[in-house]
């Protein structure tokens, strides 16, 4: 009891939950999503053709989530643009990646050590999104328990939800990505923590919210570093998972490899279990613009 008064952790997820996102974690959101538009095969040579829907395309990955949430809840899908300093913040983070001179700073935020900072970082906007969606349905259906978890579930993971509306600004049709057919970790997380969440909104979770979020979090940022460290296509959920889906469904539903994000390699061409279908994505473009060299 002493250490714990001592260590007065209350107060430690209080603050955390308060800490404000712009424009530190906002910008490592920015950059790690932009980061995997850019591995995604044919990415590069688009921003080379046409500039406005690569740029969408990295709207669509910063922004997605709350452009599906808001279209849900009956709001305006272009009310977050009103957000001049995201905007732009995040269309710097584009020009960046896809235009800056050599490449440098693209190789900057990809070597592995900057880019796990940014990750987990990533996963505190994330937890925080999950809790703002839930917040929000709740204020809107205050019995609504589905919605605020469906709600939830859109701000942790509408950017994977929406896809393939962005394969085709991109010119790319792959309906078999669709990621409700392959839940990546990511989504699998956001569903789980808009569940617990719209618990603890409902008074139903004996824990509040600063340290829900403050545990998530935790959570979310551990998984995803350890995961992109060891270039791991597996969830912590798999096993869990498997059991129950053969226990509930009698299928083998969890023991299926998931993503370690939602843009899965072409089948053709299987991954390698040393590197993450990211880096494979990104050494095609290489090869390919090697070959056209």
């Amino acid at each position: 009891m002493d250490v714990l008064g001592v260590l007065n952790l209350g107060e430690i997820a209080q603050y955390f939950s308060k800490m404000a996102m712009f424009p530190v974690f906002d910008l490592a959101y920015y950059i790690v999503s932009i980061l995997y538009l850019k591995y995604e095969p044919g990415s590069v040579e688009v921003s080379r053709r046409s500039p406005v829907a690569s740029w969408l395309c990295a709207m669509l990955y910063c922004f997605g989530s709350y452009i599906l949430a808001d279209i849900m809840l009956g709001d305006s899908p272009i009310d977050y643009f009103h957000n001049n300093s995201h905007i732009l913040l995040a269309t710097a983070v584009w020009y960046l990646i896809f235009f800056c001179p050599l490449n440098l700073f693209y190789k900057c935020v990809a070597f592995l050590p900057v880019k796990l900072v940014l990750v987990a970082m990533k996963e505190v906007v994330r937890t925080r999104k999950i809790a703002a969606g839930v917040h929000h349905a709740h204020h809107a259906y205050h019995h609504g328990w589905f919605i605020m978890v469906i709600t939830g579930y859109v701000k942790g993971s509408g950017v994977a939800l929406m896809s393939n509306f962005e394969q085709l600004l991109r010119g790319v049709w792959r309906p078999e990505s669709n990621e409700i057919l392959n839940m990546s970790f990511p989504t699998k997380a956001s569903l789980y923590g808009a569940i617990l969440f719209t618990l603890q909104e409902a008074h139903w979770l004996p824990m509040s919210k600063s340290t829900l979020i403050c545990l998530f979090t935790l959570f979310m940022a551990t998984s995803k570093v350890v995961m992109t460290a060891r270039h791991s296509h597996g969830s912590p959920f798999a096993l869990v998972e498997s059991w129950v889906c053969h226990l509930l469904f009698g299928s083998p539903l969890g023991s299926e490899d998931s993503h370690d994000h939602h843009h899965s390699a072409p089948a053709a061409a299987p991954a390698s279990p040393a590197k993450t279908k990211e880096e494979l994505n990104e050494g095609t473009r290489k090869r390919k613009a090697k070959k056209a060299e």
